[in-house]
């Protein structure tokens, strides 16, 4: 007879079901795990004849057979445990024969019987719900898994499962985790000055535009961008299980506490490729897809390794990061908003930009380190200058983050109801595809015009020319307006020009 017990194998943020097939035989007394199982899933056979050990079991003297099916799905990770645990307790009669039909089991077994913490229960737990199932997992990790809205058990040992089974003590279902109650977000009031960073910066929100701010150190770039996540909208009830879904996988939730806060990623510059873009041995979620449906800001841009930024390229386009492996391509979700601050030169500019001995070397050779396709890819470029005296002796601006945040809520809200029908899980201008940028962002005839000779003049790229139509029709969203206007065109050409590569539009041009 066979015992069977469902799991799952993490691929990305997907659960795939795994067949857990326990069988006992005669023979030379042996345990052996089968199905394409890792290091991990192969000591899984010692974890639980310690357990049982614990419990004043011991394993029976026969030749017993774990099949992970499907045998060609690779399985890694130490949540095998449990699983393995329940159907071989069924094989040998302590747990009652078809009591283990109707769930599915994930969790990693502690010599002592305890059931510890695993990454991944979210996720599992929708499959066990798409295949009408109760899950048991971790009693810690129980609040985050009941998010799905299916049964969850929480078992806190191994010993309370079997009881549990006998009927002797009933594991209540596990209920959802709260949800986080609002940090304080730093406010744009504290920002002084700089008033075209934090226009161009409320722009850049309305839309979900890519940013880059340039100047010298002190001036403000890095205030600016913590201050994104206070003027952006609250995750939507969908965004926040996907967001959430990453999450679990990483191991990050804590408590099963979900936010409806958008994340807010800052690597520091000596960042690898497999933690930006994710990889590994077990294939992790990189920073890219930490930051899905937020924010990824990178301090210091130019620090970063040129190899690594170029890596970005890819998830910025299409929206998710693939990683590859010999026999599998694991994907993860990537649309985030990228948020990007540099010095000018080595030497930072601003005060010290007179001591540069090298300039304007220093600076091509400083900037140069980004590349053009990199630059490409953005939507908005912003000059933030230093910061004087008579600006940190004003008081403090009127305006704040509520007023801004309030301004965007509305931009946003007309960009969903444009593209509602869009396939995108964002509905935003920067997400506009080919046939929706000629159907919503085209401008009156002077602002054609006007984007013909820039056009020319600053040799924008196909991306470019649609990038531009993109930050225009996100201006003319925060102004309320459903034509795109020959002044919308003129300011996102402004934020066009590039001050880190030194290009210029004529003055004439854009004059409205």
């Amino acid at each position: 007879m066979v015992s069977r017990i469902t799991t799952f194998a993490f691929e990305g943020v997907t659960a795939n079901p795994v067949d857990v097939q326990v069988q006992l035989s005669s023979g030379q007394s042996n345990f052996a795990i089968v199905g394409l199982a890792d290091k991990a899933v192969a000591e899984s056979r010692e974890r639980v004849g310690a357990a049982f050990s614990s419990l004043g079991l011991s394993l029976p003297p026969k030749r017993i057979v774990v099949n992970l099916a499907p045998a060609d799905l690779p399985k890694e990770g130490s949540h095998y445990d449990l699983a393995i645990a329940l159907a071989l307790l069924q094989a040998i009669e302590v747990i009652p024969n078809g009591a283990l039909e109707d769930l599915a089991a994930i969790g990693e077994l502690s010599l002592d019987g305890k059931i510890a913490v695993i990454p991944g229960a979210l996720p599992a737990s929708m499959a066990a719900v798409g295949l009408g199932k109760t899950l048991i997992c971790p009693e810690s990790c129980g609040p985050e898994a009941a998010w799905s809205g299916g049964q969850v058990l929480g078992a806190k040992s191994l010993m309370a499962l079997i009881s549990h089974f006998k009927g002797n003590q009933q594991i209540p279902s596990s209920k959802a985790g709260e949800l986080k109650a609002d940090v304080n977000v730093p406010d744009l009031k504290d920002v002084k000055g700089q008033e075209g960073a934090k226009r161009a910066l409320e722009i850049a929100a309305a839309g979900g535009h890519n940013l880059i701010m340039m100047g010298p150190p002190g001036s403000g770039k890095s205030m600016l961008a913590q201050r994104l996540a206070g003027i952006l909208p609250s995750l939507s009830a969908h965004e926040l299980l996907e967001v959430s879904q990453i999450q679990s996988i990483a191991g990050t939730l804590e408590k099963g506490q979900l936010s409806r806060i958008r994340p807010f990623r800052s690597p520091h510059h000596s960042a690898s490729m497999a933690a930006l873009v994710g990889g590994g041995i077990k294939a992790r979620p990189g920073e890219v897809s930490l930051a899905h449906h937020g924010v990824l800001f990178l301090d210091e841009l130019p620090e970063f390794s040129s190899q690594v930024l170029d890596s970005l390229r890819q998830p910025l386009e299409s929206g998710e990061a693939v990683i590859s492996r010999a026999n599998r391509h694991v994907k993860y979700p990537s649309r985030f908003q990228l948020i990007a601050a540099a010095n000018p030169c080595k030497c930072g500019g601003g005060p010290s930009e007179s001591m540069c001995r090298r300039k304007p070397a220093c600076k091509a050779d400083y900037i140069g380190r980004v590349s053009g396709p990199f630059l490409d890819r953005m939507d908005i470029f912003i000059d933030v200058p230093a910061v004087t005296a008579m600006d940190l002796t004003l008081p403090a601006p009127t305006e704040g983050s509520k007023e801004v945040a309030g301004r965007v809520l509305r931009a946003r809200l007309l960009q969903e109801k444009r593209y509602e029908n869009s396939s995108h899980s964002r509905k935003l201008n920067v997400d506009a595809d080919t046939s929706a940028i000629d159907q919503f962002c085209t401008p009156e005839q002077s602002g054609v015009d006007l984007l013909m000779q820039a056009a020319e003049k600053l040799g924008l790229s196909a991306r470019g020319y649609h990038r531009v139509l993109k930050v225009s029709r996100t201006i003319a969203d925060l102004d309320g307006t459903e034509q795109i206007a020959r002044v919308h065109v003129a300011e996102a050409l402004n934020y066009r020009f590039r001050p880190i590569t030194a290009s210029k539009v004529s003055n004439d041009i854009l004059k409205a």
